[in-house]
């Protein structure tokens, strides 16, 4: 990483979280999508997410930490 993006790391370490969120969600939005194919509009997102709360509210059972981390783990290509 370069000095002077560690430099604007730094900086928006010290924001507010909303303003750090609000960051992340323009910087996020700044990216290509890694795969044709990939692009999700918010309402996709927004839906997905209403499903997942929905399910959890009503007890279905979540996948653990551990779980979740190996399988993005196990997307990611190999170097």
């Amino acid at each position: 990483m370069a000095p002077s993006t560690k430099q604007v790391l730094k900086d928006a370490l010290q924001l507010p979280d909303q303003e750090r969120a609000e960051l992340a969600a323009e910087l996020l939005d700044s990216l290509p999508p890694a795969l044709s194919g990939q692009d999700r509009s918010n309402a996709h997102w927004l839906a997905e997410i209403e499903q997942r709360a929905k399910a959890a509210q009503a007890g279905a059972p979540g996948v653990t930490w551990e779980d979740a981390r190996e399988q993005v783990l196990n997307r990611l290509p190999k170097l």
